[in-house]
C-alpha cells in the first residue's frame, strides 16, 4: 500500500544512496552508477586537498579524513617519465602528509614526517614534485598519526611510455580497506590493555572435547598446556577484526554492492590494492580463475591461480575472462575470517552476486611458532625452556618470544590457505617478466628479527621499537646486500621499503619477484636482495598501522658514495666470508 510514510521513507533512503553515491570519486563507483571502467585520460598537475568530510558506510553515517571530500581518494594517472606536480593542501588542524607508496620519487618527497621532511602544517600546501622511471599500480596514503585508518588513501596508475605488454579490454581499480567508527586512538589504546579485545574466535570447551576425541585426552591436555605456558592462543590471527571493522572495496560494503560489467569473452584488468590498515585479505572469484600479471606493480610472467592472500600495502593486477553471462562474486575475506567485503561482476549493471558463506577461521600450529620440529615434544616443561639459544636475539620486555627453528615459507600461501581444494599463489612462484636488472651477489647481509610482546602490545625490529633506535640501517651507494627478516612472532607481517624495489630470493634465478613489500608468515625466515641505488633515508616497516605506531619502524640510509658509515649502535656484527657480509641484527638492548 503506497501512503505518506511510505514515501518519506523512500524519499529518505533516495536521498542516503545519492549522498553515498556523491561521497565516492568517479573511478570507485558502481556500474549502476554509471562507472563501466577506469577513465584513461592522464594529467600533470593534480591538486589534493585533506580535510574531514562525512561519509556513510552501510547506511550509518561516520566522520572521514581524507583527499578531496571522497572516500577513497581521487584516482592519480600519470605516464611514466612525466614530471608531476601534486599541490596538498592541509585543511585538519594537525599536520599531515601523503607518502607515495611504491614509487621511486627523490626522498624529500617521499612523504614520511621526520624522516623524509617535516610534515605538512595546518593551513599550508606542500608541493610535491617529481618524476618516476616505473609504471604500474600503487596507491597514496598518509603517513601522519593514523590518518590512513580514517579513509585517508587512493588509487595510482602510470600508465608505460612504451607499449604495455599486458592486453587488456577493459580495467577496474579495486582498492580494498577495512574501516571502523571507532576513532583509532581509541582502537590502539585497547589494544594496548588488552591485545585480543576484537578477538572473538577463542579456542572452546566444545572443540577441546572434539580434539580429545580425535586425538585422545591426554594430547588435547598436553596441547592446551602448551599454549597456555606461553601465554599464546592458537587463534591470533588478527589484531583487529570483523568485531569493529566493516571491509570495503572501493568504499562500498557488501551490502553496498559495488557492481563492475563486463561483456562475456572480454579481457578485464583489475588493479587491486589492499589499502586496509590491519587487514591481510584473501582474495578470489569463485568460478573464475584468475592470472596475475603484475605485482607490486612490476611486471611477472602471466600465472593463472584462483586465490591469493594479499598483504597490506600489496597490490596485484590480474587478468579475468568471464565468458558466462552471468554475475561473479569479488571476494576480500579477512584472514582471520571475521568478515569480507564481496563485490559483483556481471554482464548488466546492478546485478548481485551472491557471497560465499564464511569459512572456518584458521588455527594456528607450532609451526607459526617457528617450532614445527618441536611439535611432538609436547610433554616437555617449556616454562623452564631457554628459548632464544639458537638465534642472534634475546628474549625481554619486547621479546616475548624466539622462534626456535624459523624456515622458509615462501612455498605456502599463507596462513589458513593450507589445503583449500583450489590453486593457491606462492611467493615461489612469481617470476618477473624481465630479467633482474642487477644480478651481482650481496657483500653483506643484515638480518633483523619481527619481534613483540602481545601481552604489553610491543612490536619492533630486533626487540627495540622506532621510538629507542639509535641507528639507522646504513647502506653504500651501489652496494648490493642481502636483507634476511626472521618472524620471532605468531602473526604474518607485510613489511614495507621505501625509495627501492628488492628481489624477493624466492629461487627463480635471474627472475626474481621485484617487489616493495613481503608478507612474513610466523616463524618465517626470508631474505631478499636490495641494491642500495637510491640515496636518501627510507622508512622500513610493518604495514600493520598499529603495529608501525607501536614501533615495528626503522629507517635505511642509503649513504653517497665516498661517506663512511657510522658503526656506533648498531650492534655486533658477524662477518660471513664466503659472502663478505655482515651481520646487522645484533642483541637487544
Amino acid at each position: 500500500m503506497f501512503n505518506r510514510r511510505y514515501f518519506l521513507q523512500s524519499v529518505a533512503g533516495s536521498s542516503l544512496a545519492l549522498g553515498a553515491s556523491n561521497l565516492l570519486p568517479a573511478w570507485a563507483r558502481s556500474a549502476s552508477d554509471g562507472n563501466y571502467g577506469v577513465p584513461t585520460n592522464t594529467e600533470t598537475q593534480f591538486d589534493l586537498k585533506i580535510g574531514k568530510f562525512p561519509v556513510r558506510i552501510k547506511g550509518r553515517a561516520g566522520q572521514a579524513v581524507g583527499v578531496n571530500g571522497t572516500l577513497p581518494a581521487p584516482l592519480i594517472r600519470f605516464r611514466e617519465g612525466e614530471k608531476i606536480t601534486l599541490n596538498v593542501t592541509n585543511n585538519l588542524k594537525e599536520d599531515t602528509s601523503i607518502h607515495w607508496h611504491g614509487l621511486l620519487v627523490p626522498f624529500q618527497m617521499d612523504g614520511v614526517p621526520g624522516v623524509a621532511f617535516p610534515g605538512i602544517r595546518p593551513g599550508e600546501t606542500f608541493k610535491y614534485q617529481f618524476s618516476v622511471p616505473q609504471s604500474g599500480t600503487y596507491w597514496y596514503h598518509s603517513h601522519s598519526g593514523l590518518q590512513e585508518q580514517l579513509g585517508h588513501y587512493g588509487p595510482i596508475i602510470i600508465d608505460p611510455k612504451d607499449a604495455d605488454p599486458v592486453r587488456y579490454d577493459r580495467e577496474y581499480v579495486m582498492v580494498l580497506s577495512d574501516w571502523s567508527f571507532e576513532n583509532p586512538h581509541r582502537i590502539f589504546a585497547k589494544l594496548k590493555k588488552m591485545s585480543d579485545t576484537y578477538n572473538y574466535n577463542q579456542p572452546t570447551l566444545h572443540e577441546f572435547f572434539a580434539d580429545a576425541s580425535e586425538n585422545s585426552l591426554a594430547a588435547a591436555l598436553r596441547e592446551r598446556s602448551m599454549w597456555g605456558a606461553m601465554r599464546m592462543s592458537p587463534r591470533d590471527i588478527a589484531d583487529v577484526t570483523g568485531a569493529t571493522y566493516t571491509y570495503l572495496i572501493n568504499g562500498h560494503s557488501t551490502a553496498d554492492n559495488w557492481n563492475g560489467v563486463f561483456v562475456p569473452g572480454e579481457r578485464i584488468r583489475l588493479r587491486i590494492i589492499n589499502a586496509s590498515a590491519m587487514t591481510l585479505f584473501n582474495v578470489r572469484i569463485p568460478g573464475l580463475p584468475m592470472t596475475i600479471v603484475a605485482a607490486d606493480g612490476l611486471n611477472v610472467q602471466p600465472l593463472e591461480i584462483d586465490e591469493f592472500q594479499m598483504g597490506s600495502a600489496e597490490t596485484y593486477d590480474v587478468i579475468i575472462k568471464p565468458t558466462d553471462a552471468r554475475a561473479y562474486a569479488f571476494v576480500a575475506e579477512a584472514i582471520d575470517r571475521s568478515g569480507q567485503a564481496v563485490a559483483t561482476f556481471g554482464p548488466d549493471a546492478g546485478l548481485r552476486a551472491e557471497a560465499p558463506t564464511m569459512r572456518a577461521a584458521p588455527v594456528l600450529t607450532m609451526k607459526d611458532m617457528g617450532m614445527e620440529d618441536m611439535a611432538g615434544m609436547v610433554e616437555t616443561d617449556h616454562s623452564s625452556m631457554d628459548m632464544s639459544a639458537p638465534s642472534e636475539i634475546k628474549r625481554g620486555p619486547g621479546v616475548a618470544n624466539v622462534a626456535m627453528m624459523p624456515m622458509s615459507r615462501l612455498d605456502e600461501p599463507g596462513v589458513g590457505l593450507e589445503g583449500v581444494p583450489h590453486r593457491t599463489l606462492r611467493y615461489t612462484q612469481l617470476r618477473s617478466l624481465e630479467p633482474n636488472p642487477d644480478t651481482r651477489s650481496p657483500g653483506r647481509e643484515i638480518k633483523l628479527h619481527l619481534t613483540s610482546n602481545m601481552e604489553r602490545y610491543m612490536w619492533s625490529f630486533d626487540g627495540v621499537c622506532f621510538a629507542d633506535v639509535k641507528q639507522a640501517i646504513q647502506m653504500r651507494e651501489g652496494e648490493r646486500v642481502r636483507m634476511t627478516l626472521i618472524n620471532d612472532t605468531m602473526m604474518p607481517h607485510p613489511i614495507h621499503l621505501h625509495g627501492m624495489f628488492f628481489e624477493l630470493e624466492n629461487g627463480q634465478g635471474d627472475h626474481l619477484p621485484r617487489k616493495h613489500t613481503v608478507i612474513v608468515k610466523p616463524g618465517e625466515k626470508l631474505s631478499y636482495l636490495v641494491s642500495a641505488d637510491h640515496v636518501g633515508d627510507w622508512a622500513f616497516h610493518c604495514h600493520l598501522l598499529f603495529h608501525m605506531h607501536a614501533g615495528m619502524m626503522q629507517v635505511v640510509s642509503v649513504l653517497p658514495r665516498g661517506e663512511m658509515m657510522d658503526m656506533d649502535g648498531i650492534g655486533d656484527m658477524e662477518m660471513d666470508h664466503d659472502h663478505d657480509s655482515m651481520d646487522m641484527g645484533g642483541e637487544s638492548e
